[in-house]
């Protein structure tokens, strides 16, 4: 059997839904179990709604009212309006209007994954109708009882041995019955909570399925034509990899390559499963496989920029030395504020953090920072990485920006600038 994964892009309106049942199409008669993400940029509608939820702001009914519109507006290019879809939809959205209706949860994080999981619970419901419509037999499956997680809302930990027995256990004898459309990026806790497992998460969703299954491939398709040496949005002259190793591609997403997401690759290393990233524009073209196999020479620098960035210098009050007392206890403090380090450096006096900006973390970041500590901090900066860097490249990139933070290694430089 094998699994695709199918991301906002490529059903972000109703042509894309109709795209993506002619890719099915080529595929009828052999195991497909299909992971969709929410459409187009539902998830950014989402948070947007969840913090207007939260702050009871008063745009709340109008950033819902077109969230609801843009998947109405969707549903009527693809089906007739007595098709039973609209009601299935409606239902879908009234998870939303309950939530809405009560006083926020103190938990954001929590609020957050019960709000922003519905974009997947929509579009998954939306593409399983229409592929059913194209008389290809197809199942909704919600995710949420398969893929079982801790309670770390926004980040949920899977917790494998119980998801490979309910995949392994329930699935197969559905695949055997047609194609099987679930959601990507959700988990479920055993409160019958939803989480979610970190932004952009489908390509992890897919891999689980994968590794559980013992899957032949994991076909994830894009807007763009594979895996890129950089992001054809904010470079021209980007080139395409054929192939790259398990090993290559994890290095890759740890700096924050945002094609695939980080946790991807490990669960189908571990078990040799090829991941294919080919364009749903153009299907019949090869993409990049990503295998077991050499590591992969490179002609030109990786490069990856993470935006939104903030940089944070963390002394100690008394002015002394910054020891492993303080790291130990500020480390403590960025863990139980689930904010990840992007890039790290420590001097006698201070120590600089670089990271991604998530401002309701931050924020209580900072006051338990303040606690014990001088803290400064700059925001609204970017991270460039380069792999395989060569100096003359590093030093165009970075040119007539302000460089704060620097670190370079034999193979990878960092550079946090302004």
């Amino acid at each position: 059997m094998v699994v695709f994964k199918f991301g906002g892009a490529s059903v972000k309106d109703a042509a894309g839904v109709i795209n993506l049942s002619n890719i099915v199409k080529k595929y009828q008669g052999q195991k497909l179990l299909i992971v969709v993400s929410a459409m187009g940029k539902t998830t950014n509608a989402l948070e947007k709604l969840t913090k207007a939820y939260v702050d009871q702001t008063d745009d709340l009914h109008n950033i819902y009212a077109e969230i609801k519109n843009y998947h109405y507006d969707i549903l009527e290019g693809l089906f007739e309006p007595a098709h039973p879809i609209f009601d299935e939809i409606a239902n879908t959205f009234v998870e939303i209007d309950w939530t809405i209706e009560d006083e926020p949860h103190e938990d954001y994080d929590f609020i957050y994954d019960q709000i922003v999981s519905i974009g997947e619970i929509v579009s998954t419901r939306i593409v399983a109708a229409y592929l059913n419509k194209c008389e290809i037999k197809t199942q909704w499956l919600d995710v949420r009882g398969y893929i079982h997680t801790d309670n770390n809302y926004r980040e949920g930990n899977v917790y494998w041995d119980k998801t490979k027995a309910s995949i392994s256990q329930g699935i197969p004898a559905l695949l055997d019955k047609g194609v099987v459309v679930t959601q990507g990026f959700l988990g479920g806790t055993s409160e019958n909570f939803t989480t979610t497992l970190g932004r952009e998460g489908s390509d992890y969703t897919a891999s689980i399925f994968a590794s559980c299954l013992n899957a032949e491939s994991v076909t994830t398709w894009k807007d763009v034509p594979g895996i890129l040496n950089a992001d054809p949005k904010f470079f021209a002259d980007t080139v395409k990899f054929d192939e790259l190793s398990y090993t290559d591609a994890i290095e890759m997403t740890y700096y924050g390559a945002t094609v695939i997401h980080p946790k991807t690759i490990k669960p189908l290393q571990n078990d040799k499963i090829p991941l294919l990233v080919k364009s749903f524009n153009d299907p019949a073209a090869a993409g990049t496989i990503i295998k077991e196999t050499a590591i992969t020479s490179f002609e030109k620098p990786v490069i990856i920029l993470k935006q939104n960035q903030a940089l944070l210098s963390i002394s100690a009050k008394d002015y002394s030395f910054i020891s492993e007392d303080h790291l130990s206890d500020i480390f403590k403090m960025f863990a139980q504020n689930h904010v990840k380090v992007n890039v790290m450096q420590t001097s006698a006096l201070s120590f600089s953090v670089c990271f991604d900006l998530i401002q309701e973390r931050f924020d209580k970041l900072l006051a338990m920072l303040n606690l014990d500590f001088k803290v400064k901090y700059n925001s609204n900066l970017t991270l460039i990485t380069v792999r395989h860097y060569k100096q003359d490249a590093l030093k165009e990139l970075i040119e007539d920006k302000l460089v704060l933070l620097e670190q370079i290694s034999r193979n990878t430089a960092q550079v946090v600038v302004k």
